[in-house]
């Protein structure tokens, strides 16, 4: 068996921590080949299956990424995640859906490009602090935290993103400073482990780009059922997913559901690699 694990330009080789799983594949004596996913010279179709894994450009190459996706699937490759997941989560209007399941995420406001809105109008007065960011994005492109005072500037300095771009605004909640942020990941519907995220002093980004401290956590039974409850809602059969959310007196507000190309924090678990290769194996043979 061959697989592609997937990754983009500027990682041409994947993360340090991705790479370590080519040898676990090949004790399963399968061949993994880290592909970068817009590669033209690359021949998809010397591959069984592809994994995403560090497709971390997508999001600044929206057109050529849906016409990859496009093309993988006339040639009837199958992905991990599938594509049809793909398609759904590469765009934050999905926890439209999730809310109205019944899943509790942060208070958000869903602003469709071209819209004719004014922010003013649309965020609630007891907002004091406001999140802005693209539905199509990652990684903190083009995200912004600004107070009430700085709407209409914003409002003039996004003034093209938000013709071409859908966005979303979220109220900031202090917990992600105090707190951080949890991530629950999950291998074959599985949870595996979960890390807290924290902002350095004065920033409100937990990238650790950006210098966001990761600790490994073990998060109690009552906040793991509710990681376990966003889950369900997707129908489709995943090898992995990282459930994101910030806690606020022991309820998980979700903030997103990674299923693309999340950073699964291999490095920050003993066995987690093994984990992942083991579902992977399991999700063939189901």
């Amino acid at each position: 068996m061959k697989i592609g694990l997937l990754t983009c330009e500027r990682l041409p080789d994947l993360l340090e921590s991705d790479q370590k799983l080519i040898p676990l594949f090949a004790k399963e004596n399968i061949s993994a080949k880290v592909v970068v996913w817009d590669d033209e010279s690359v021949d998809w179709t010397e591959f069984d299956y592809l994994i995403f894994r560090n497709t971390w450009d997508y999001y600044q190459k929206e057109i050529a990424f849906n016409q990859w996706l496009s093309k993988i699937e006339s040639l009837g490759i199958k992905t991990f995640n599938p594509i049809s997941i793909i398609q759904k989560n590469k765009h934050k209007f999905y926890l439209k859906e999730l809310e109205k399941a019944g899943i509790s995420i942060l208070p958000t406001i869903f602003l469709e490009k071209n819209s004719t809105s004014y922010l003013h109008d649309l965020i609630p007065s007891n907002w004091e602090l406001i999140v802005i960011k693209p539905a199509f994005s990652a990684g903190s492109y083009l995200t912004k935290l600004i107070n009430r005072s700085e709407i209409e500037s914003i409002q003039a300095e996004f003034k093209e993103h938000f013709e071409t771009k859908d966005f979303l605004l979220q109220e900031f909640r202090p917990e992600i400073k105090e707190l951080g942020e949890t991530s629950f990941i999950f291998f074959n519907g599985k949870f595996s482990h979960a890390i807290n995220k924290k902002p350095v002093e004065n920033d409100f980004r937990v990238q650790i780009q950006y210098g966001g401290k990761y600790t490994l956590i073990q998060p109690n039974a009552d906040l793991l059922l509710q990681a376990e409850l966003v889950l369900s809602k997707i129908p489709e059969k995943l090898l992995y997913a990282r459930v994101d959310g910030i806690v606020i007196e022991n309820k998980l507000h979700l903030m997103e559901i990674e299923l693309i190309e999340p950073d699964l924090y291999f490095d920050l678990v003993d066995g987690a690699r093994e984990r992942f290769v083991e579902a992977f194996l399991k999700v063939l043979r189901s």
